[in-house]
């Protein structure tokens, strides 16, 4: 378990569902969290997404069938997922996944509302 005193932030169980092409986060209150692979993918903290400073975010498309390959953690605070694309480079942290889970309805909406024009027939998809 992290030595952080963020109660509540870390995982006790991570669970990679492969049948769902999903990531679940289980908190030891019995909150869980799910996430889709295209999800995490989309919305990767790594620079070749989130770019280098304000206004540089990069919206990944064509990532609906992206799956993770493995899952590494990152000392106490987060992990690293490599994706099958390749992409390899987001650390995602505990506080970070809040921050997703949080706000996952909206930033989702923005995100296939900003990419509609270049993917037909995504409007509707939900994570």
């Amino acid at each position: 378990m992290s030595t952080n005193n963020e109660v509540g932030t870390v995982p006790v169980q991570i669970i990679l569902d492969e049948t769902a092409g999903a990531l679940i986060l289980v908190y030891s209150d019995k909150r869980e969290f799910e996430f889709t692979c295209e999800f995490l993918r989309v919305f990767s903290p790594s620079a070749e997404v989130v770019g280098h400073g304000p206004g540089q975010r990069v919206n990944p498309v064509g990532k609906e069938s992206v799956r993770i390959e493995r899952i590494e953690p990152v000392g106490n605070y987060a992990i690293r997922i490599v994706f099958s694309d390749g992409h390899d480079t987001g650390i995602y942290s505990w506080k970070y996944f809040q921050w997703l889970a949080k706000n996952k309805e909206n930033i989702w909406t923005k995100y296939i509302k900003e990419t509609s024009n270049n993917q037909p027939g995504r409007k509707g998809y939900t994570t």
